[in-house]
């Protein structure tokens, strides 16, 4: 016979989920209401506007997705793309390969721009790529590489592709309230992010901003969608519909009341001085890591302040330390990705987790244990 599942408490410093701030826990718990219910509905209008708050947007098109990051992403190919269009592709770490596969398995010509991983995109190798093709109709790029710990310049990055008449598709779902996004200011056309990084919510909901032009691409397209439950127009009939919401999906109610609080946290914070916060943390975090000994892999002035790269000495079992963590002081840190399994830990100060308790826990408990 099953009993009630009961998870022991962890301190979360990995790449995500993030510790959930007890607001966002507490807002979870309220009574369920309908999806369409008119208290839910005023509850969507207020979520929308704090999102435009935390993008540093205008955009009309600012809404939630009732799935993870992962389906933002995909939600913006697919409006976007159709089948021949040319879309460059940045890639400097494992999100920029999954934009390059949301290109191919939707029909698209394939254009990529690697650097190293755990350095960022390259801006020359860019404004090559769009010289070389200019029938490119979108280019993609990372701001906040989650599997390096790696901060692009997103603002020369959009500049580039808005010169060539490109869209741009940027991924900030570990950015958003960490470090600086100003999306009308840069000119992106679509930015998306998760809630599960700096916002301090569970996983699960994604958010996403389509600017004007990139609402009006999508109008203009050819063929349809290709995913129908990420179809923008859609999902804007159930987001935007005055008085008069079109039925798509059933909300994930409860969800959405972890989100609107985490979202007013932020708000409650400032923005800006969420982003001090985040870069404080860091900095705490970089004199523990320098008192033990050990090195970050990403250069500081290319470094998200939130996802911390430490390298694991010569001859020490990286996943030997994590299991220790986790088992004796119930800390959770990452593994590294890719090219880098196997060689680093992953450090994350990202929302609720980005407190100077965490860092001393982390930095005491790693000594212990390396």
């Amino acid at each position: 016979m099953g009993a009630s599942f009961h998870p022991t408490p962890r301190t979360l410093m990995g790449p995500g989920p993030s510790d959930v701030h007890p607001r966002v826990l507490g807002a979870m718990g309220k009574a369920t209401i309908g999806h369409l219910d008119p208290d839910f509905v005023a509850l969507m209008e207020d979520i929308k506007e704090l999102l435009r708050y935390c993008f540093k947007t205008k955009n009309t098109l600012t809404l939630p997705l009732s799935a993870p990051g992962s389906a933002a992403m995909e939600a913006a190919y697919a409006n976007l793309l159709e089948p021949g269009d040319k879309a460059i592709v940045c890639i400097n770490g494992v999100f920029g390969m999954r934009m390059a596969e949301n290109v191919r398995r939707m029909g698209g010509e394939l254009v990529t721009v690697e650097d190293e991983w755990g350095t960022p995109v390259s801006a020359d190798k860019l404004k090559a790529a769009l010289q070389q093709h200019p029938d490119a109709k979108i280019v993609g790029f990372v701001h906040a590489e989650t599997s390096t710990g790696v901060c692009s310049d997103a603002k020369t990055l959009c500049a580039l592709a808005r010169e060539a008449d490109c869209l741009t598709i940027v991924d900030s779902v570990t950015g958003l309230a960490g470090v600086e996004l100003l999306v009308d200011e840069w000119g992106a056309d679509v930015t998306y992010s998760g809630t599960q990084k700096c916002l301090s919510a569970p996983p699960g909901i994604s958010l996403i901003t389509f600017s004007e032009k990139a609402a009006a691409h999508v109008q203009a397209r050819n063929t349809p969608v290709q995913s129908w439950f990420l179809d923008l127009s859609l999902l804007m009939a159930y987001w935007q519909g005055d008085g008069a919401r079109t039925y798509h999906h059933t909300a994930p109610v409860n969800a959405m009341y972890g989100l609107h609080e985490a979202l007013l946290m932020v708000q409650e914070e400032g923005l800006e001085n969420s982003w001090q916060r985040h870069r404080a943390m860091h900095d705490e975090l970089a004199k523990g890591v320098q008192d033990l000994g050990l090195s970050f892999v990403v250069d500081a002035e290319h470094r998200l302040p939130q996802l911390n790269l430490v390298r694991c000495p010569e001859g020490i079992d990286e996943a030997a330390v994590r299991k220790r963590l986790l088992q004796e002081y119930n800390l959770e840190i990452g593994a590294g990705l890719g090219a880098f399994s196997g060689k680093v830990w992953r450090i994350g100060l990202m929302g609720y987790s980005a407190r100077l308790e965490n860092i001393q826990l982390c930095i005491s408990a790693l000594r212990n244990c390396i």
